[in-house]
């Protein structure tokens, strides 16, 4: 009560300050600030607060409202504030102004309003399917009462977790889960819940697919049986498989397609294969997912043709344009919107343009920032692909790009003309040098000549490498001798056609003409093939010159040259041998003369000489000739014989041979000479001397059996020529011996051979000592006679052993009485027993008598033993 009284004092003090002042007091027209608070947000009253009611004081109406926080509650027309438009719970403030009225010492007033929290009313049960991953849980209210402020705090009270703002992932969760909604208290209003019961439904779950891309182009025997299954992952099972289009889904379950049979039923194309999997609630929808087939065909650009659009001079660059013109090879492309991917040289970077093919054709601009300097760019073509396309597929490329060039002005700042020299009547050549400013190439020229000739502008082309360059002067313009100047005023880029004007002068040096009229040559006759010198005078001063010249008559020859240093005015050379070929009357005539010292050269008429070629004689015809070595043949011997012929043992040799020459196997020439002494060319003669090689004797070929009565024909037939070799009695000057001559046991033999090809006797011979006893005893009868009759008539007259010699060489031969006194001893070289002599030493030599004797032979040949017997000696 003392507060109040206290209060009321100072208000009372307040107004007599007031009323002592010297001054007249003026009204709060806008009222005074005011509060209000506002908990029951449902109520009806809670749309429809007067806030001009609210102001204290006297407010003064017709003024303004302003919402200061921007609730969006409040009606500025008129002051109506309506909080359940307000979508959050808190502290608003709205002021209200009035202008325009002198009187007013204060012209606005604030309202703070409190505005309490409201949860909202939840619908009894919401069902939500988990495939819609974040659930909104505002969207748990049922949408017909006034719904919730928005600053609340949710709660999962069945997992006793705050839920940070107002959604919740329900992607993985299955059940019912309660949360509780509350808005805080403020003020004197209270907080307030609202629980939402919400029930998830788990979706059905048809899987992520992958793209499925691939190039028919490439083949696609690969995918002849494609398990569709294979290009979807994370799905459920119990699902089918359906499509519209390629009908190679046969049936129910059926999950498998053969792509290359899609590709040749209906081509390139998207083909679509969805997988379904049905829902198991009703809240949540059946869940399919699309496998995309594409399937895409290469572009073939090949032989396509790039083309830029175009080459400037360098003073054409800061207003070119530039377009790209592709023309397709002979591949169609269809028509339609592409994407080209080119580079160009200098750019690292590869761009990317959209443009259209219109019937094989596709163009668009490229940027000229790419082309700010001298030079030459590459622009390539790295990739094209149809807009739509996945470029799947490798198109065919095959390096497509083309140049553009920007070529510099032609410029001779810099150049130098060399010094040229030339002759009267003759081009010069003139040589441009440091011409660093020009790129290699073509170019035009303007030039004109002043000086000892004197020309206007003529025009002349120059191929620029490195710099430097050269043109012709045509002979017409240097017929006076002396210096000419040559300028060039103008330059062109024959490629380019850039232009430019230049300013560079040279000088040419025009020499005179040498004089050929003073000429005077000589020559002497020779033999042909002999040296054919030709003596020229007449030269003058000259000293260093090359003669042009032709033959004519027996010798012609295309124009020849000669260089000469002629002395005194005269000078000498030797005709080639190969001009002259033919014998008889020939003719020189000089052609032109040049002085090498000024390289200038003149025709010259009417000057020649002739001379003559002896013929030389045709060699000698000639044929190779062989001889026997036996025959010991000389030079006199060879054909062609005659005293104009001469013979020598090699082609170069001047020493001929004498007749007497003992010709060999070798190689001999022969020469004529002719009436005048021209000798021919030599024939050579190949002599062969052939010698046969002596016959050979086959192994033991000297041994025969006496038996068998050989004969010199037995002896041929064992040597290695047995119808050709011939036999003698003695080495040289013997005796020839038949065929059917007896042999002789150890006498000596001589065989010469006769080569049936050359018809020669070998020079040497084969000697051969026959050997008779060469006889195999078994192959032989042999036999002891049983008796003999020396009686002297001539038939069996001593007692022999018929062929034991052949048979039994070293045999002994002893016979006995029968008194066993030995009466005779034989052997080969005593071989038979008359009768007569006894060999008995002590018994007398005399007739034997009649009557039977007894013998033992011994044979000393294959270990046979002696025989014993007997025989009966009858006179």
């Amino acid at each position: 009560m003392a507060k109040k009284y206290i209060h009321f004092l100072h208000v009372i003090l307040f107004f007599v300050f007031l009323s002592i002042l010297p001054q007249k007091l003026q009204a709060q027209c806008a009222g005074d600030d005011a509060s209000y608070t506002v908990c029951d947000i449902p109520n009806a009253s809670s749309k429809t607060i007067d806030l001009f009611s609210i102001l204290g004081g006297s407010p003064v109406a017709g003024g303004v409202w302003s919402d200061d926080n921007s609730s969006g509650g409040l009606n500025l027309t008129t002051g109506i504030l309506n909080t359940q438009v307000i979508r959050a719970s808190g502290i608003y403030r709205y002021t209200y102004t009035v202008t325009g009225n002198a009187g007013c010492v204060d012209n606005s007033a604030t309202v703070t309003v409190t505005v309490g929290g409201y949860s909202g009313v939840t619908s009894p049960n919401v069902s939500v399917c988990s495939s819609v991953v974040n659930f909104n849980l505002f969207q748990a209210f049922n949408g017909v009462d006034l719904g919730p402020q928005s600053n609340g705090k949710w709660h999962n009270d069945t997992t006793n977790e705050n839920v940070v703002g107002s959604s919740i992932n329900v992607e993985n969760l299955e059940g019912t889960f309660y949360f509780t909604y509350t808005m805080p208290a403020i003020g004197t209003c209270p907080s307030m819940s609202s629980t939402a019961i919400v029930s998830i439904f788990r979706a059905p779950n048809s899987g992520q697919s992958t793209n499925f891309l691939l190039c028919a182009s490439d083949g696609l025997s690969g995918y002849t049986n494609v398990d569709l299954y294979d290009y979807i992952s994370g799905y459920d099972t119990g699902g089918y498989w359906k499509e519209n289009s390629t009908k190679e889904l046969t049936f129910v379950g059926d999950h498998n397609i053969d792509v290359e049979n899609i590709y040749k039923a209906y081509g390139k194309g998207i083909y679509v294969f969805t997988y379904v999997v049905p829902s198991t609630n009703p809240i949540c929808p059946d869940d399919q997912t699309s496998v995309v087939l594409r399937l895409e065909e290469k572009l073939d650009f090949t032989d396509a043709i790039v083309e830029v659009n175009s080459d400037i001079c360098e003073t054409e660059i800061p207003t070119a344009t530039y377009n790209v013109t592709i023309t397709r090879g002979p591949a169609d492309i269809p028509n339609g919107v592409y994407l080209v991917y080119f580079n160009v040289t200098g750019h690292p970077v590869t761009e990317r343009v959209t443009a259209d093919f219109v019937n094989g054709v596709l163009t668009f601009p490229i940027d000229s920032d790419y082309f700010k300097t001298v030079g030459t760019y590459r622009i390539s073509i790295v990739k094209i692909y149809p807009a739509t396309s996945s470029q799947i597929c490798e198109n065919i490329m095959n390096n497509l790009y083309d140049d553009l060039i920007i070529y510099p002005n032609p410029d001779l700042d810099g150049a130098i003309i060399t010094p040229a020299v030339t002759c009267q009547n003759q081009d010069a050549v003139v040589q441009i040098i440091d011409a660093i400013k020009l790129a290699d190439g073509d170019y035009d020229i303007v030039y004109k000549l002043s000086g000892a000739n004197n020309l206007p502008s003529q025009v002349a082309r120059v191929t620029f490498t490195g710099g430097s360059g050269s043109f012709v002067v045509p002979e017409i313009f240097n017929s006076r001798s002396g210096t000419s100047i040559v300028t060039i005023t103008a330059i062109t880029n024959v490629v380019s056609q850039c232009v430019n004007a230049a300013s560079l002068t040279g000088e040419i040096l025009i020499n005179p003409l040498p004089n050929g009229s003073l000429l005077r040559p000589q020559i002497q006759n020779v033999c042909f093939g002999e040296p054919v010198t030709v003596n020229i005078s007449g030269f003058q001063t000259l000293t260093d010159v090359t003669l042009s010249y032709v033959l004519s008559g027996s010798n012609t020859s295309n124009v020849e040259t000669i260089v000469l240093n002629p002395v005194n005015g005269s000078s000498s050379f030797i005709l080639p041998s190969s001009l002259l070929i033919n014998s008889g009357s020939t003719t020189i005539t000089i052609l032109k003369i040049k002085n090498n010292t000024t390289g200038c050269e003149s025709d010259v008429t009417g000057i020649s000489a002739s001379f003559l070629l002896n013929p030389i004689p045709t060699p000698p015809t000639v044929t190779d000739q062989t001889f026997c070595k036996t025959d010991q043949a000389t030079i006199a011997d060879l054909h062609p014989q005659g005293a104009q012929y001469t013979w020598y043992l090699s082609p170069t040799d001047v020493n001929y041979l004498p007749d007497t020459y003992i010709l060999k196997s070798e190689d001999y020439y022969v020469r004529e000479r002719s009436s005048v002494g021209c000798v021919s060319q030599p024939a050579k003669v190949s002599v062969i001397i052939n010698d046969t090689p002596p016959p050979t004797l086959n192994q033991d070929g000297q041994n025969f059996c006496g038996l068998d009565n050989p004969t010199i024909l037995s002896l041929s037939n064992n040597t290695g020529s047995p119808s050709t070799v011939v036999w003698y009695d003695a080495p040289n000057n013997g005796n020839l011996l038949s065929s059917s001559t007896p042999l002789v046991d150890k006498a000596t033999y001589y065989g010469f051979d006769l080569s049936t090809v050359t018809n020669c006797f070998s020079e040497q011979n084969l000697a051969v000592t026959v050997s008779l006893i060469a006889c195999d005893s078994p192959q032989y009868t042999f036999f002891v006679p049983d008796g003999f009759s020396p009686n002297g008539d001539g038939i069996n007259d001593t007692f022999t052993i018929p062929d034991i010699d052949f048979l039994y060489p070293d045999y002994k031969l002893e016979i006995f009485n029968r008194y066993g006194n030995g009466m005779y001893k034989g052997f080969k070289n005593k071989p038979a027993w008359d009768g007569i002599n006894y060999e008995q030493s002590g018994i007398g030599s005399g007739i034997a008598p009649n009557g039977v004797y007894f013998y033992i032979l011994y044979f000393n040949k294959d270990n046979r033993p002696p025989q014993q017997g007997r025989l009966y000696l009858n006179r």
